[in-house]
């Protein structure tokens, strides 16, 4: 196995083994000044590296050019670009012919719901704008995880992204005791629109209002039972962050997602539900669910009459966002110029109103925006699950 050899060399050199240049034809050398040469060998599950005289171990599934470009950024490196025998120059990407090939845009959820369907609304107006193929794909798993790694591992050129909803970006590096990538280090594009939260009870629970609803907890603490979507979901989260807000306490009943949550709480085996708005409205307006309160920053026009947590219990903010985040290192000129095209798309009347008919706000925010509205929600969350202990294995 070359990698197998590749370690077997590495192994050598520290112990003064073989120089560099007996490596075997092939090697990639990156165009510096001595005495900081590098000869840079990707192999199926290791990348070594030769500077100053001795092998370094670095990253997988990386091109030569981004590691060259990460050598650099470090020091060991004297000049960029690198250079494949044989093979001319490899420039870094920029933004001047951006795109000239087709976009993939990696979806960590599976198909059909709200992440996925965004996403593939702007990429259409992508496509058209750019005359290039913008292809959405759905790599799911371990609550986007699979997916985030993915990316995170992806040249950063601007041709591989992610659009997904807030776990894999800002939940799940305090959820989980280990995931495989760094959530700080994604590049955020663009947030491109958000979902809010509804807090829907069953008919039978007597409360007719948000303050009877907490005057009612409060008499019974620990009796009112809530679904969600799965332990360390928006849903559950929600509900943790309500009880920290109120000091209200309620049974928690995970579901494997919304779907069967939502099941029984019309069926009354549970009495409530935060939930995405989009899944209860139909329920709401048809008199089987009553919506006490929702969890966007103020009243939506569909239920005008329902209140915002927030007019209540200040700050108190949960929804359902959208974003498009690059892999890390991805050239700021990139990263603009992929924000104001999603912007422009959203500002469209057709994409407004196919996201309206979502329920979903269009936002299209711009990169520093985004990643001041990330950042904000990855503290809240932060709090939420560090103050009640939440963890998944």
């Amino acid at each position: 196995m070359e990698g197998d050899s590749l370690i077997m060399r590495w192994s050598a050199r520290r112990r003064g083994g073989p120089e560099a240049d007996r490596i075997r034809p092939g090697r990639v050398t990156c165009n510096t000044a001595a005495p900081n040469e590098a000869i840079i060998m990707p192999a199926r599950h290791w990348t070594l590296a030769m500077t100053a005289g001795r092998w370094l171990p670095l990253a997988t599934g990386r091109t030569t050019a981004s590691l060259c470009r990460m050598l650099s950024s470090v020091g060991l490196l004297a000049s960029l670009p690198c250079m494949v025998p044989g093979a001319g120059t490899t420039q870094a990407a920029t933004a001047d012919d951006y795109p000239n090939r087709a976009i993939r845009i990696i979806v960590p959820f599976p198909a059909g719901g709200t992440a996925d369907a965004v996403p593939r609304i702007v990429g259409e107006k992508l496509a058209q704008r750019w005359g290039q193929p913008v292809v959405v794909e759905n790599r799911a798993g371990a609550a986007g995880n699979i997916g985030a790694e993915m990316v995170s591992r992806a040249e950063p050129d601007g041709y591989t992204l992610m659009a997904s909803p807030p776990p894999p970006l800002v939940v799940n590096q305090f959820l989980y005791p280990k995931i495989a990538y760094d959530a700080s280090l994604f590049v955020p594009v663009s947030v491109m629109a958000a979902v809010p939260t509804v807090l829907a009870v069953n008919p039978k629970v007597p409360a007719q209002t948000l303050a009877e609803f907490l005057a009612l907890a409060r008499a019974r603490p620990g009796q009112i039972n809530y679904a969600s979507q799965g332990s360390g979901s928006t849903s559950h989260l929600t509900a943790e962050l309500f009880m920290m807000a109120t000091g209200i306490r309620m049974a928690h009943v995970p579901y494997k997602g919304s779907a069967p949550g939502l099941t029984d709480l019309l069926a009354g085996q549970v009495d409530l539900m935060f939930d995405n708005l989009s899944s209860s409205l139909g329920y709401i307006r048809a008199g089987r669910l009553r919506a006490l309160a929702i969890t966007s920053t103020r009243r939506i026009q569909v239920l005008p009459d329902t209140p915002a947590l927030n007019e209540t219990l200040p700050g108190l903010v949960s929804t359902a966002w959208f974003a498009v985040a690059a892999p890390p290192g991805t050239p700021a000129d990139i990263v603009t110029r992929l924000s104001s095209a999603i912007s422009d798309a959203i500002r469209l009347p057709d994409v407004q109103r196919r996201l309206t008919d979502m329920l979903a706000e269009p936002m299209g925010l711009s990169p520093a925006e985004s990643a001041a509205f990330i950042r904000q929600d990855a503290e809240r969350w932060k709090r939420v699950i560090s103050g009640s202990q939440i963890r998944v294995e």
